[in-house]
């Protein structure tokens, strides 16, 4: 038999990335041997989590539509146009049997250059509310797995396939190593802990909600773990630093995410799509404070999924400042409403997404195990 050739691309953000290397990882389960390349957009953060990861990854010159009118948008049809040339030399020099496409810039150019050599290609929509490059590429695509009902009315109904979003592997179980975890962030185990996630690139309205809540957080005896992305790293550390001794930590980016999720009593976060998947598999009491700058608000769509079945409290992004902390210190001391959102949140859980989508990998390839 032939060997596997598979090429997945998506990238832009952490809600790309890292369900696309879950789906790789779990082909990797299931055909050791299997050959996989990336495609991601040259500057962008899947070309460092990718090769993190352990694959390779190939970088095209392709950028997004930027809102206002700026000399960016000029050069995007030439980006376009190369992008294209380079995802057409690509599909030809590798020619795999299969692509798949998470989303972001990059997934346009390669899935298009794919089915456009014959080559089938899998889908795969994180969000409630579907985004530009999928919708666009719906009509060629083979195969579209989404992680809510009610889909049809952006993808073709017989092209859909309802799995959940991949989440990673090392989240399962997560709440085992909670000693493990409240050493690892040098924690103490009696008192509580927030985790503050917003996303892979930080989040401007949460990070300054919490700088200014500091002391609140103190005197109401919480421990923090604050991830800041780049951007507010600096101001962070400078804010945590006068309560020294108090468990109060700022970090650029965690890179043990399981053991952040073990140690934590409940979570602040954005609402993208693979957070609150993340969210649902473990069953963490959340407060979502949605992304108002995403395209078509996609992310409150995500987080009333969720606040509609009382899985999670809504904060949104222009009452965080006079709300989040309070908010976060009241779901802290109430052991019920923790219970409640961890028992509802967890109902909302897709079992094995990454299997169930692997599966449909090898299938559109004609590979059989």
């Amino acid at each position: 038999m032939k060997p596997l050739k598979v090429i997945l691309s998506g990238g832009g953000t952490g809600g790309h990335i890292f369900p696309a290397v879950a789906i790789a990882n779990e082909i990797k389960k299931l055909v050791p041997h299997a050959d996989i390349l990336f495609v991601g957009a040259l500057g962008k953060m899947e070309m460092e989590k990718v090769p993190a990861a352990g694959y390779k990854i190939i970088g095209v010159p392709i950028a997004g539509l930027q809102r206002k009118m700026t000399l960016a948008n000029l050069k995007l049809p030439f980006l376009i146009i190369r992008s294209l040339l380079k995802t057409r030399k690509i599909i030809k020099d590798f020619q795999p049997q299969v692509v798949v496409g998470t989303g972001g810039y990059a997934s346009g150019p390669l899935l298009k250059a794919a089915v456009n050599n014959g080559i089938p290609a899998l889908l795969q929509e994180q969000n409630s509310y579907a985004g530009i490059t999928n919708k666009i590429l719906s009509k060629k695509a083979s195969k579209i797995c989404v992680a809510y009902e009610g889909m049809e009315k952006f993808f073709p109904k017989d092209k859909i396939l309802l799995t959940g979003n991949p989440v990673r592997q090392d989240l399962k179980d997560v709440k085992k190593h909670r000693d493990e975890a409240l050493a690892y962030f040098k924690l103490s185990p009696n008192k509580k802990v927030i985790l503050v996630i917003g996303g892979s690139l930080g989040a401007k309205t949460i990070n300054e909600s919490i700088g200014a809540g500091l002391q609140k957080l103190v005197d109401n005896n919480i421990q923090l773990i604050w991830q800041t992305g780049k951007g507010y790293y600096t101001t962070a550390t400078q804010q945590v630093e006068k309560f020294a001794n108090q468990h109060m930590y700022a970090l650029e980016f965690i890179s043990r995410m399981d053991l952040a999720y073990a140690a934590a009593d409940i979570v602040i976060s954005r609402a993208g799509a693979s957070s609150v998947s993340e969210l649902c598999n473990i069953g963490m009491p959340s407060i979502l404070v949605p992304s108002p700058n995403v395209a078509e608000d996609h992310q409150t769509k995500n987080a009333m999924a969720l606040s509609t079945k009382n899985a999670a409290l809504l904060v949104k992004d222009h009452e965080a400042q006079s709300v989040l902390v309070q908010t976060a210190i009241a779901l802290i001391s109430n052991t019920a409403q923790q219970v409640t959102l961890t028992n509802n949140i967890s109902q909302m859980a897709f079992q094995n997404s990454a299997n169930v989508i692997a599966l449909e990998v090898l299938k559109l390839a004609n590979y059989s195990l």
